[in-house]
């Protein structure tokens, strides 16, 4: 199948190119075809974010959103910023600005966008992993290969087999999200951080709960964020709750990945996070509706790589605009798409090089609100009282505009000190009010895969679990994991032995960042598998 763009990722970042593509045909009376290929069995399903959103790039997208049923409907109404220790809140000086912003379901988002993308005449495919980059001879991409479907966990073909589709493009737009698999092969393969110097990208995991709480302690549009416990001071991080609409609220707690004790367990943290007094107090009586993890970037300017390769680009969280301080992407990943779409179109209609998308993303309000925010996250690096001192002077002293840029530690892999360094955490029981273990979770994600497939999670080598991370760090990826993939189970001779249980895999990718040896490789299980978000 032949396209004039092929759009890896219905997400904000793929859809807005692909409304900004259609746009610019209408107005410019060209035609192009546009696909976009998407892994979640439909579009939005395997969509997480907090999501306090800011509508700076929809405003420019689609400035008619109030008038077609767009779910933004709650705007900030309150907005606090707390200090927790154990058992008290200090609330500490805001330094968000969210007036204007509105509280939402980015899942939802998502599914209403990529209506506006197909009433534009963009072709959506969901259920459809990409699976591989097409090259030609020249090693241009020239479009991207879905998995095959039907095959069985020995290799064999089942009775559905069906091979992988082969969709061909004259430019291939990668907008996979945070650590996208096709999008990291990219980069790589064509040195794009070492063409711009960028520094190693640093993440962060978000475990999120969405509940339904009791009338009378829903604020539509109240907005919290808390730094401190049940975090130490060495560990970057902090919680979000936002009221939503229909007496639901989104709670959750990110976790850098670049912590150093192996025994830190980020589900079980965010379970002891709603047991603090100030939190315990909203959730009493409610329920829980959808639970699900997603890894996020938290590089920001120092971590971008260059976005342009022979025949595409890199849009949105796979490369990497995440703002920090203002813990929101989804604006800038939407405006990234949009200029790519511009350059695309230039390249297409006109004859130019892709190379423009670079120019314009320098050029835009991404840039500025990037390199203004540029130190706040590696200033933690430093610890957390540092961290708050340095990012105050940036923020009310300075205004973003520090003669220097601070650099980011080793890449949060290597973060992970050895198991001897740290006494190992007992985390209290799930008691199923407040907190929950992870079956009862994996539930309320909706997460499905079939079970007779080829493993998505490979190791590179099958024996460093049992004589490496087992030993050294305590088997962290029995931790890190909020989905309970991984697991040491004793084999026959009572030795503990890796188990893989892929069919739990929330698609967060935090395995493929967080193992200590970057053993494992994350890719992409047969399209439709995975989470199935309505509502995160």
């Amino acid at each position: 199948m032949r396209y004039d763009v092929v759009v890896v990722g219905a997400g904000p970042a793929g859809l807005s190119a692909a409304i900004r593509l259609k746009q610019l045909c209408r107005e410019r009376d060209f035609d192009l075809s546009v696909c976009v290929v998407e892994k979640g069995a439909q579009v939005g399903a395997h969509v997480l974010s907090g999501n306090v959103f800011e509508p700076r790039a929809l405003n420019e997208l689609l400035p008619d959103w109030r008038n077609e049923e767009a779910p933004v409907d709650v705007p900030v109404s309150s907005d606090k910023f707390w200090y927790l220790t154990k058992d008290r809140a200090f609330a500490l000086p805001c330094p968000f600005d969210n007036r204007g912003n509105y509280v939402i379901s980015l899942s939802q988002l998502t599914w209403w966008m990529g209506v506006k993308a197909e009433e534009l005449g963009v072709e959506i495919y969901p259920g459809f992993a990409a699976g591989e980059v097409l090259y030609d001879s020249n090693d241009n991409v020239v479009g991207i290969g879905t998995n095959d479907m039907g095959i069985s966990k020995d290799g064999s073909k089942k009775e559905t087999f069906q091979h992988g589709v082969e969709l061909k493009g004259k430019l291939t737009l990668l907008a996979e999200g945070c650590r996208g698999s096709l999008s990291e092969k990219i980069i790589s393969k064509f040195n794009l951080r070492r063409k711009v110097q960028a520094q190693n990208q640093t993440y962060a995991l978000g475990i999120k709960e969405v509940w339904e709480i009791d009338e009378n302690k829903h604020e539509p549009g109240a907005v919290l964020h808390t730094l401190g416990w049940p975090l130490d001071h060495k560990t970057y991080g902090g919680s979000f709750l936002y009221h939503m609409k229909d007496r639901q609220v989104s709670i959750g707690l990110v976790i850098a990945l670049n912590y150093q004790n192996p025994y830190l367990n980020p589900y079980e943290e965010f379970q002891k996070f709603k047991h603090h007094p100030a939190i315990k107090s909203l959730l009493e009586g409610g329920t829980v509706i959808q639970y699900g993890a997603r890894t996020l970037n938290e590089g920001g300017f120092q971590s971008i790589p260059y976005p342009v390769f022979p025949g595409g680009a890199i849009v949105g969280c796979s490369a990497g605009f995440l703002n920090v301080p203002k813990i929101k992407g989804t604006h800038t990943a939407m405006k990234s798409g949009m200029l790519a779409a511009e350059a695309a179109f230039s390249v297409l209609s006109e004859g130019s090089s892709m190379e423009v998308y670079w120019d314009f993303l320098r050029k835009s309000w991404i840039w500025k609100e990037l390199k203004k925010s540029r130190n706040y996250r590696p200033a933690f690096d430093y610890g957390l009282l540092p961290g708050l001192a340095i990012c105050g002077l940036e923020h009310y002293l300075f205004k973003g505009r520090l003669p220097f840029t601070l650099k980011h530690g080793k890449p949060d892999h290597e973060a992970t000190n050895v198991a001897k360094l740290h006494t190992p955490i007992e985390y209290p029981r799930a008691e199923g009010i407040l907190s929950f273990d992870v079956p009862t979770s994996l539930h309320r994600s909706n997460t499905n895969h079939e079970h007779d497939q080829p493993a998505h999670l490979r190791l590179r080598d099958p024996t460093i679990p049992e004589s490496v991370n087992l030993p050294e760090y305590a088997g962290p990826e029995s931790r890190y994991c909020p989905a309970r993939v991984y697991e040491y189970v004793p084999d026959e001779k009572g030795e503990l032995k890796l188990q893989i249980n892929a069919q739990n895999c929330l698609h967060c990718k935090a395995c493929d960042i967080k193992d200590p040896k970057q053993n494992i490789e994350w890719t992409v299980p047969e399209g439709g598998g995975g989470p199935g978000y309505t509502v995160m």
